[in-house]
């Protein structure tokens, strides 16, 4: 790595900052009843950050985007177990983490998340690394919201890559990542649609890994913004109501069994709140419920939740 292509923690956060406030004022535009209250908060181990929830609005029943910033002088052992070379050094862990829950049983809940991590000690090279990425999880499919979101994210890849892989091999590697993260191995499903998922990326240096993190993140809006348009004033009635809230269960069996952010924020002694902010505002569980044969809802199961190459589908 060059001293020119040294990582740059203070033009990270500023970028995540002004990404938080831009993605609130998006999102509060796309609702109108309803803007985003913040909270701001202190870890008293180093750091902090801004979360801002929206509750109750007229097309998101429950939002939360959040940024935090923590530090401190030596990582929890928890955190060095599986790199031992973190061991002894001082760190500062940042990211805007994004969640939007719809009113509407026909517009999908969103993911977003993108972080940076560094290790700094004395005399050494400092051990950095981005990672992120977004996924949809919808509760009733249409084809073109999903060909939508991924030829966003196949967009999102343009322009980067190596000579070994080229952006639409990149996305076919990110779009598997995100395929197999986001899995429910004890329901053997996957919790949506998929999309992207990266970490530890660092190989292209600091300057073009910040550059892709950006892409991702900006990304997302041109991804979501038009499927939430165009659902959000879809007729529905209590069955499809049933059924979201039903779907909304495997996404708290997600964050809560498997996702990795979640498990360390309350591990390491994060801030509870702003940590399950993700968890939807109303939620069910039925005993061995089954989907009614040919129905909408089983064919989210039979044609939704089935990893697939969207990009290469016919229009069915």
């Amino acid at each position: 790595m060059t001293h020119t292509d040294h990582p740059d923690a203070d033009a990270v956060k500023h970028y995540l900052l002004d990404l938080q406030d831009r993605l609130c004022d998006a999102l509060s535009d796309e609702d109108a009843s309803k803007g985003f209250r913040e909270d701001s908060w202190t870890r008293p181990g180093g750091g902090g950050g801004r979360s801002r929830i929206l509750e109750d609005g007229a097309v998101f029943e429950k939002g939360g985007i959040n940024f935090s910033h923590v530090h401190g002088d030596a990582l929890p052992p928890t955190a060095s177990a599986s790199r031992p070379e973190l061991a002894g050094r001082s760190f500062q862990a940042m990211g805007v983490s994004l969640v939007m829950h719809p009113r509407n049983p026909y517009a999908p809940t969103s993911h977003m998340n993108v972080r940076f991590f560094i290790a700094e000690k004395p005399g050494s090279e400092p051990v950095w690394w981005f990672g992120g990425g977004f996924d949809l999880t919808p509760y009733y499919g249409f084809d073109e919201d999903v060909r939508h979101w991924h030829r966003t994210a196949r967009n999102a890849c343009a322009g980067f890559g190596d000579t070994a892989e080229d952006a639409t091999a990149l996305h076919a590697r990110l779009k598997h990542a995100c395929d197999h993260y986001f899995y429910l191995k004890h329901r053997a499903e996957p919790r949506g649609v998929g999309g992207l998922f990266f970490d530890d990326l660092n190989h292209w240096g600091f300057e073009r890994s910040f550059a892709f993190m950006r892409s991702v993140a900006e990304h997302y809006l041109p991804g979501y913004q038009p499927i939430v348009a165009r659902r959000k004033g879809t007729a529905y009635g209590e069955r499809e109501r049933r059924f979201q809230c039903y779907r909304r269960g495997r996404y708290v069996e997600f964050n809560l069994v498997y996702d990795r952010g979640t498990l360390f924020g309350l591990q390491s002694g994060g801030r509870t709140e702003s940590i399950l902010m993700s968890l939807p505002p109303q939620v069910s569980w039925y005993y061995d419920w089954q989907p009614e044969p040919g129905s909408d809802e089983a064919r989210l199961y039979e044609h939704y939740l089935v990893p697939k190459d969207w990009l290469a589908e016919q229009a069915t």
